[in-house]
């Protein structure tokens, strides 16, 4: 099966997990591999990731995973909404009352709902990091890593899922930073790591910002969007920050989006065009038509 219809299947099949453990249902495997159509070693990963946030157990002889009986029962539909938004599948669903997750957690959902085209990276080859770092931030200890071959000592703050890829925001010399985490690597040699008082204004910026470019100035862009395809922008927001500003006679739209660095923008309007036009700054357009004229020529 492909990497994005496995990915498209995840939030489904995890919250399916999570509900029949708080049922107390023992887990086989193989069994369960077979019910959702997947390989063992992908069940394997969903108890990987699912071990970070739950306490699961493992009988010895029958192999099979479950929750200790004092914690059967204990999964309110507030705690899948949390799980739902801290794992980035929140916005799959139009609801996440308590009616819309008692129809798609029955049996019957599949035949009712499915998600298709997601896709993120394998996290299950992160979990070293993960762990070292949700105890640092924990504790308000500083971590050590290597980056782009070079020693980072940073003070952690948060664990960040991002277009399909996770990233730890960090201080470093009291500006926030933001590493992929996918691009790190272990540091061996020894570091002298300090605590750290977390300071009230990073936390804010972090709560307050819905991409990864933290601490940055903002501009304003303006966009036209062609009549073919202004229906999508009515219907989302696929620009960051987007405000629809003016419907053209002609059908097409003013779109404004604010932005704190070019590449929040510039992949998005590459992937419209020629539908959607930059119209200010104007060095902007020129930019992306700059890199376009260049990649043809080459």
């Amino acid at each position: 099966m492909a990497k994005s219809s496995v990915a498209s299947q995840l939030a489904e099949r995890l919250t399916k997990i999570i509900v029949m453990l708080n049922n107390g249902v023992h887990l086989d495997l193989k069994s369960l591999a077979d019910e959702f159509g997947v390989s063992k070693r992908t069940l394997d990963r969903d108890i990987e990731r699912l071990s970070s946030c739950l306490p699961l157990q493992q009988n010895n002889r029958t192999k099979k995973f479950y929750l200790e009986q004092h914690y059967l029962g204990q999964l309110k539909p507030q705690d899948i909404k949390n799980f739902a938004q801290l794992s980035g599948i929140a916005q799959l669903y139009p609801s996440l009352d308590i009616s819309f997750l008692r129809e798609i957690l029955d049996s019957r959902a599949s035949s009712i709902y499915s998600a298709k085209g997601s896709s993120s990276e394998d996290a299950t080859l992160l979990t070293v990091f993960f762990e070292m770092f949700s105890t640092a931030i924990e504790k308000n200890q500083q971590v050590a890593f290597l980056y782009n071959n070079e020693i980072r000592i940073v003070e952690p703050y948060r664990l960040i899922h991002h277009h399909g890829s996770w990233y730890l925001a960090a201080v470093k010399e009291g500006l926030i930073r933001v590493y992929r985490i996918s691009r790190m690597a272990i540091s061996y040699q020894q570091h002298e790591l300090q605590s750290f008082i977390p300071d009230p204004q990073i936390i804010q910026q972090l709560n307050n910002e819905n991409s990864i470019w933290f601490g940055r100035e903002k501009t304003k862009v303006v966009l036209i969007v062609s009549q073919e395809i202004a229906l999508h922008f009515k219907q989302r927001l696929l620009f960051p920050e987007q405000e629809i500003i003016e419907e053209l006679k002609d059908g097409s739209l003013l779109v404004s989006s604010r932005i704190s660095h070019t590449m929040q923008l510039l992949p998005l309007v590459r992937y419209w065009i020629p539908h959607v036009r930059i119209t200010d700054p104007i060095n902007l357009q020129d930019e992306l038509e700059s890199e376009l004229k260049e990649y043809l020529g080459n």
